[in-house]
């Protein structure tokens, strides 16, 4: 019996070496077979060799789907033997695409796992990539001034001491037309009181007037003599009626020309000054005016502007085609101090906008149609090196490293590293930064 069994274990070995089966463990089934010999029912035509209740789990293969096969009509058509311990359950799809975060965290080193609900929660947006209109752009600075029609100086019409009125006064103070701004008292000084004299002044030429009229008609003075007091008398007349409307019982009040903001103070209380002397700037702020300044290298350039942008020190973007904005003038030539060449506009006052700052500009020249271009917030930096964030499916994205071109303040030329129809985080894309260091695990897949 044993030499029958042995005879039928050499068997097998040399037809499983002939099925490609694995040369290493034949000693172990040889051995396998030996101990269950009472489990072959029998093999007196070695016709019937039945495998159904062979278990070989500890050899990691699983010959359970196997059906009792013989010598003769041995059926390997269903016996895998590409990979002996492989779980074959691993292999079933799964997932959203097939994408698994597991296998691709080596083979995508730049992705990263953002929920859908943490992005729900804030300021977040994805849009696809597709080619729009830009401008050609010149990069330069720039200063906000009032438009000069909107400005208007105050000057003090008598001189004196100057005191400000009930109403502190400061740069960007809202001020109505005919609003009281400043007194001018003369009372202390030793010349005298300039409203008292202007007055006496006016009376005194009032009188001599009206006398001369009746010395004129009985012929006493020269109608040449009487012109004469009549143009003094009605000099000290226009003297006196423009003290007149602003005197009070604090010296000469000093009024606002129009309804603005004082854009500019020249004084403080107590200062002296003379009659003319510019007291306050007073601005209606409905328009202003935008002088940029750029190299006299894009000279040939100037002819294509034909708009602005500008952004403040606080980050304010300001596109002058929304706010009524229109060229005024280009410079065509340098004062002698600068090599820069002045380009000026005006535009409707924007609330943002401060007159007198300093501000970053974009001339914006000649359109270009077909060009990849995302939004500023798009574009992450790090190092030197910019980034934007690629939805790869509703919760994972890929960091992707792009070549920027020409930037107009709102959007940024693509020159590579993206294509039309991928999905891009515009807004947010800090937030998905900041997850690539927070180690959260490829746990799920889809």
């Amino acid at each position: 019996m044993k030499q029958f069994i042995y005879l039928l274990a050499a068997c097998y070995v040399a037809f499983m070496t002939a099925c490609g089966g694995n040369a290493t463990k034949t000693a172990a089934e040889t051995a396998h077979l030996h101990d269950h010999g009472e489990e072959v029912t029998r093999h007196d035509n070695h016709e019937e060799h039945n495998h159904s209740e062979h278990d070989h789990e500890q050899e990691g293969h699983d010959h359970a789907a196997e059906a009792s096969h013989g010598h003769d009509e041995h059926d390997h058509s269903e016996h895998n033997h590409e990979q002996e311990g492989h779980d074959h359950a691993a292999e079933t799809p799964h997932g959203h695409d097939g994408h698994d975060h597991e296998e691709s965290a080596s083979a995508r080193p730049n992705e990263i796992v953002f929920p859908a609900a943490q992005a729900a929660r804030i300021d977040f947006t994805v849009a696809a990539v597709e080619p729009v209109e830009f401008r050609e752009v010149i990069r330069c600075s720039g200063e906000i001034d009032p438009a000069q029609n909107d400005v208007t100086g105050v000057a003090a019409p008598v001189s004196g001491v100057v005191g400000f009125s009930e109403t502190p006064l400061s740069i960007g103070t809202r001020v109505a037309k005919d609003q009281i701004l400043f007194y001018i008292s003369s009372k202390e000084m030793a010349g005298g009181d300039v409203i008292a004299k202007t007055e006496a002044a006016y009376e005194a030429a009032k009188a001599e007037y009206e006398r001369a009229k009746t010395l004129l008609s009985d012929r006493i003075i020269s109608q040449k003599e009487y012109e004469t007091i009549r143009q003094n008398y009605l000099t000290a007349q226009s003297e006196w009626e423009a003290l007149a409307a602003g005197r009070t019982e604090k010296g000469s009040a000093v009024r606002s020309p129009l309804s603005g903001y004082v854009t500019a103070l020249n004084i403080a209380p107590g200062d002296f000054v003379e009659a003319g002397t510019a007291l306050a700037t007073v601005s209606k702020d409905r328009r202003q005016r935008l002088t940029a300044q750029i190299s006299e290298r894009y000279y040939p350039r100037l002819a294509d502007i034909r708009s602005a942008n500008f952004v403040t020190a606080s980050g304010t973007l300001v596109e002058l085609e929304k706010q009524n904005g229109k060229i005024l003038s280009v410079g065509r030539s340098h004062d002698g101090t600068s090599t820069l060449i002045p380009v000026t506009f005006e535009f409707d006052s924007h609330p943002g906008v401060v007159p007198g700052s300093l501000v970053e500009v974009y001339l914006l020249g000649r359109a270009r149609q077909g060009v990849i271009a995302l939004p500023e917030t798009a574009i992450a930096e790090a190092q030197g090196v910019y980034y934007v964030y690629v939805q790869l499916d509703e919760e994972c994205y890929e960091r992707r490293e792009v070549k920027i071109g020409a930037s107009d303040g709102k959007q940024v030329e693509i020159l590579s590293g993206i294509q039309p129809g991928e999905r891009v985080v515009t807004r947010g894309a800090v937030h998905v930064k900041m997850a690539t260091s927070s180690a959260i695990p490829h746990s799920h897949s889809h």
